[in-house]
């Protein structure tokens, strides 16, 4: 059956403008979580440069090599991604799942670190507002610099985990043979979102970790 009457949805004229409309609303989609992220990095510079010291000396107590190794790992993620796409373009559809389970599973290792260093901020007292305990980094810039810490990581970590609900769904129907190399829409749309996930972590890692 020919692509144009398999997937095509009953409110548009054509598969071409339903592609279009796709890809547009996810476009869309991603500049408002652009937005977003871009309010809170805002959020961190105006307190970063309010609380210079304090935002300073937390910023120096994170364990920067987990950092490394998180941006390597979605770094790689996002190629593993690329790649699955690649695959399905030339109808290759357990390639595609392949390589996006090998992508869920670099997910799961990013995780895993960032649940590492929460654990280790939490006997430690480095927590937000009232329950900031440490000593690390003396007066209010402590506890705000770990409240926008937790705020701008945690919401990442949920975008990760939407991430790899997207990937495990759309890696798993094309590799059932649900789309074609002429039809690979979904694919498309999962690495684009995957992408986006990796990008906002290029920006918090510096932010944060190393500034």
């Amino acid at each position: 059956m020919p692509a144009d009457t398999t997937y095509l949805a009953h409110h548009f004229e054509s598969l071409d403008k339903q592609t279009h409309a796709a890809r547009l609303g996810m476009w869309l989609f991603l500049a408002t979580e652009v937005l977003l992220f871009t309010a809170l990095f805002a959020g961190y510079g105006v307190y970063r440069f309010l609380y210079a010291d304090a935002f300073r000396v937390a910023s120096r107590g994170l364990a920067t090599w987990i950092g490394v190794v998180n941006t390597i790992v979605l770094v790689t993620s996002s190629f593993t991604v690329a790649m699955g796409l690649d695959r399905q373009t030339r109808g290759d559809g357990r390639g595609t799942r392949l390589l996006f389970a090998v992508s869920f599973l670099l997910a799961v290792v990013f995780l895993g670190f960032k649940a590492v260093e929460y654990s280790h901020h939490f006997h430690a007292g480095e927590l937000p507002g009232r329950f900031y305990t440490s000593e690390h980094a003396q007066g209010p810039g402590g506890p705000i610099f770990y409240a926008l810490y937790f705020l701008i990581t945690g919401l990442h970590a949920i975008h990760v985990v939407i991430g790899m609900t997207v990937l495990a769904i759309i890696g798993w129907r094309a590799g059932s043979g649900a789309y074609t190399a002429e039809y690979h829409v979904p694919v498309e749309l999962a690495g684009l979102y995957w992408h986006l996930v990796d990008l906002i972590w290029i920006f918090v890692f510096p932010l944060i970790y190393l500034i």
